[in-house]
């Protein structure tokens, strides 16, 4: 029997964003542009390529700008209609959600990935869903999700997305156990493990922020102990459900950028304006000028 449709992905949105203070002071992280739109606008985008319906987003204080951009915007809308803006029209009307097919509720305080996940229980009900992290930007010619979405209607049970870090970086990520990996895209994992100690990590593939999870995943967060850093790990619960289902790794097709990082969120600027036709020809002059000055 082929597993239940991926319908629906839950989207952490309440962290404070402290690595980009004073940016974030009054600016959502999410809402910092990569080019000309949001970083969450990317991710989003991603669901949708992936055949996502519906999207929840786990939002904290301070973070009504989320649910702003993806609602109509009277003032401006009228502003572009009567001035015959037909371009700017159509790129808001492409982004807009069709009503009904997104969630916002609220993570009260900041206890962890996991019950940011949790909260989100209600929303998603007893069926699969994917897990986005909005730090996390892919870029590939077919979204990562997507990549994923078609291993999980193969292999069915759950997915995480890996990516191939150096050997000696593997202290600083979530790390896989691969089962007879041998080198392909699609992996069968036995386990994982949040940030081993230098020289004991299984593999060097590491989770890159982008999960397919059974809905059991939400009872064992119901009852999952604070972990690392006193909040409450996704990663301690799915090694908790791996022990009952199974786990497969996609090592997808692309390259992720960590855009809650001040390098990682620079690079993405960079790589995805030399990717804009009308941004690539001024942007390279400009950078081979920085370079040599």
């Amino acid at each position: 029997m082929a597993p239940t449709k991926i319908r629906k992905a839950v989207l952490p949105v309440a962290g404070l964003g402290t690595r980009f203070l004073p940016a974030t002071k009054a600016v959502p992280k999410e809402m910092l542009t990569i080019v000309d739109r949001p970083i969450i606008q990317y991710v989003v985008d991603e669901a949708r390529s992936a055949g996502i319906e519906h999207i929840v987003f786990v939002t904290g204080r301070n973070k009504q700008v989320i649910e702003d951009h993806f609602d109509i915007a009277y003032e401006l809308e009228h502003t572009l209609m009567e001035r015959d803006k037909k371009s700017a029209m159509a790129l808001l009307d492409a982004i807009r959600p069709a009503p009904g097919t997104t969630s916002f509720t609220r993570q009260q305080a900041p206890l962890g990935l996991g019950h940011a996940i949790w909260c989100a229980r209600d929303l998603v009900g007893n069926e699969p869903f994917a897990v986005m992290l909005p730090d996390v930007l892919v870029k590939a010619e077919v979204g990562c999700l997507a990549q994923m979405v078609h291993t999980y209607e193969e292999r069915g049970g759950n997915v995480v997305a890996v990516d191939e870090v150096a050997p000696d970086q593997t202290h600083n990520y979530g790390i896989v156990d691969p089962q007879d990996w041998d080198g392909g895209r699609e992996i069968s994992i036995k386990g994982m493990v949040e940030k081993p100690a230098p020289g004991t990590a299984p593999s060097n593939l590491s989770l890159t922020g982008r999960y397919i999870l059974q809905p059991e995943i939400f009872d064992l967060l119901q009852t999952q102990e604070t972990g690392a850093g006193g909040e409450i790990q996704l990663t301690d619960a799915m090694i908790a459900l791996m022990q009952t289902q199974s786990f497969s790794a996609v090592a997808y097709e692309g390259r992720s950028f960590d855009c809650g990082s001040k390098p990682g969120f620079l690079a993405a600027n960079i790589a995805y304006a030399l990717d804009n036709e009308e941004l690539a020809g001024q942007i390279r002059p400009l950078l081979a000028e920085i370079l040599n000055s």
